[in-house]
């Protein structure tokens, strides 16, 4: 634990120095990775398949806001698509810009949460999002959640269909874009995510703003608790069929890094917790104070020696080794005489 909070310190000390670079740095690697991975999934289109489009996208996006990396990604999405089917685009552009249209009016500052949701989702651990996103934001996070939730099952989508979305001859376009609003509009797997994913959200948030101790670590587990039993309630209701062993690997997983991101991020002493009251002319005050687990890391300082100060040291010991014999031969005759 003492470990743990002294890189948490070092790690603060280190960000609030060098944030001016590391931030450009992360963004750019947010943006390469978000670019190559569309690019892996549903690479259609030769021309915006080449890495260098997707590098000289992140380098742009390293000195631009947050949000225009979800904004080049849907591009890159519709031109992907475009490559595949024509109907598959316009209903395409037409989510991905409903998406933008109520992201940007609802929680423009969430804008990394899009690009993150899709990722968590291809690295297996989607379940630590709305985890995630409860402890450290507010409920109109719930928003990017689910936008990015359907990103990634219309990525999900385009790769397992490719050939059915391929074929130009087989069905008729009005027939074509009956069939992909039925799968893709309407799919019930997503909006369960989505909806699942939304209601932990608020249910953790909720629940670590309450003022009872260890309102965190309790958050976390009642909001994967929430999120399993949704995820299986629903799953039976609008009978859609999930795999009930990852849902649960999943659920404890996101729980243990959840716990380990409430110690680095919000870790308190509820063993010193004190109560105070006051009043003013209008209200009377009961303020409950819960410190913070910190520690002190220690500084390290080095002690400089320039080559002048060790010239002064040496000529120091030279002269006073010099005196020394000079006194020696004075003395002897003085002593002779008192003799």
């Amino acid at each position: 634990m003492t470990t743990l909070l002294e890189f948490r310190e070092k790690m603060k000390i280190f960000l609030g120095k060098y944030d001016i670079y590391i931030i450009p740095v992360m963004k750019f690697l947010l943006a390469l990775t978000a670019f190559l991975m569309i690019n892996g999934n549903v690479g259609f289109m030769e021309r915006a398949k080449n890495p260098a489009i997707s590098l000289i996208l992140a380098l742009m996006c390293s000195f631009l806001p947050v949000n225009l990396i979800a904004v080049f990604g849907g591009i890159l999405i519709l031109a992907h698509a475009y490559a595949l089917s024509l109907e598959f685009f316009g209903i395409a552009f037409v989510v991905i810009l409903l998406m933008v249209l109520l992201f940007f009016r609802t929680a423009p500052q969430y804008g990394y949460l899009l690009i993150l949701t899709p990722l968590a989702f291809v690295l297996k651990v989607p379940y630590i999002v709305p985890l995630a996103v409860g402890l450290m934001g507010t409920p109109a996070a719930a928003v990017p959640v689910a936008f990015g939730t359907i990103v990634y099952y219309l990525l999900h989508y385009m790769k397992l269909n490719t050939a059915m979305l391929g074929d130009t001859e087989s069905e008729s376009m009005k027939e074509k874009i009956t069939y992909l609003i039925d799968n893709v509009v309407r799919n019930r797997e997503m909006m369960l995510m989505a909806a699942a994913f939304a209601l932990t959200i608020l249910i953790v948030y909720v629940v670590r703003r309450m003022s009872i101790d260890y309102a965190w670590s309790i958050a976390i587990g009642t909001g994967a608790v929430v999120d399993l039993v949704i995820l299986l309630l629903g799953g039976m209701v609008m009978n859609v069929s999930l795999k009930i062993l990852p849902i649960l690997l999943g659920s404890i997983v996101s729980a243990g890094l959840a716990l380990l991101l409430q110690l680095t991020v919000f870790s308190m002493d509820y063993s010193r917790t004190e109560y105070v009251q006051f009043e003013d002319d209008e209200y009377y005050y009961y303020v409950k104070a819960v410190p913070k687990l910190t520690i002190a890391v220690p500084e390290k300082r080095v002690k400089k020696i320039s080559p002048q100060k060790k010239q002064q040291g040496t000529m120091k010991k030279k002269t006073v080794s010099a005196k020394k014999p000079a006194e020696h031969r004075h003395t002897e005759p003085r002593e002779r005489a008192r003799r």
